[in-house]
């Protein structure tokens, strides 16, 4: 599929992580405004939508252990809190997308993938490709998944990304959070590390630490890792991971430009 781009907003971008159920309205609708103006400048630009679970699905998802496997009542009834929170932060993503004017429709993977001791089984992704080609921008989030062998997990907007790239091929992964991309120095924040390679992964491996606030999906080192493995996995894709925080900077990602740290095969 040309001219395809998957997008993940950070639940540490649209959310305050630091407060539970927080989410941060007024960025929510410049970065959705800042989409529309991209797809209005680049009409053939194809688009996925994933957003993360921030203050939302991540403090119940700690709580009740949810990734690591559901099975008791209680396990099951937290499983359905994360549920719950997860698609109501989507309610509110998918409403200011479509209030800036874009063809937006959530197809939530809780409905249709089906996970194997925390690995995908089966995954229907007619819908989302049906619409990508109808020209419409599917929305996905991190979300809880039915699991044969845990009873339930979660899998992370990462997680979906990695299983969606071989089957749909997007020429470029954005990852706008907080951070202006990878730092050799966090939390000091003086030297970005622009390029990362499966060739020095190991080299900046010291850099790459958790998050600051809840995150139940690995923080920033298992995403950079997860990332590094995906572009192994498919050669010509490029990850950009960058700060959604500075207005312009999803706008200008989705145009081609390179900001952040640019992780690549070679």
């Amino acid at each position: 599929m040309e001219n395809l781009h998957f997008l993940k907003l950070g639940g540490s971008l649209i959310t305050d992580k630091s407060k539970p159920h927080s989410p941060r309205l007024d960025v929510l609708a410049r970065l959705a405004a800042e989409i529309a103006s991209a797809r209005r400048s680049r009409p053939g630009l194809k688009l996925l939508v994933g957003h993360g679970s921030g203050s939302f699905g991540h403090v119940p998802a700690r709580r009740y252990g949810t990734r690591q496997g559901v099975h008791t009542p209680q396990e099951w009834q937290g499983f359905v809190e994360v549920w719950k929170e997860a698609a109501a932060l989507n309610h509110l993503v998918v409403d200011a997308l479509f209030t800036a004017g874009l063809p937006v429709i959530a197809l939530p993977a809780s409905a249709s993938l089906v996970a194997s001791h925390g690995k995908v089984a089966a995954w229907e992704l007619t819908p989302i490709s049906s619409a990508l080609q109808a020209g419409l921008v599917p929305v996905i989030y991190g979300d809880v998944i039915f699991d044969r062998g845990r009873g339930g997990t979660i899998f992370s907007t990462e997680d979906l990304f990695k299983i969606l790239a071989p089957q749909l091929h997007p020429q470029c992964l954005l990852l706008a959070g907080l951070e202006d991309g990878v730092w050799a120095d966090f939390p000091g924040r003086t030297q970005l590390i622009t390029h990362i390679t499966p060739h020095n992964i190991q080299s900046v491996s010291q850099a790459l630490g958790g998050s600051a606030s809840v995150d139940v999906t690995g923080g920033m080192e298992g995403k950079v890792r997860q990332m590094v493995s995906l572009v192994e996995e498919n050669p010509g894709l490029d990850v950009l991971i960058f700060s959604g925080e500075k207005p312009g900077n999803v706008e200008q990602a989705l145009l081609g430009q390179v900001i952040g740290t640019i992780i690549q095969n070679e």
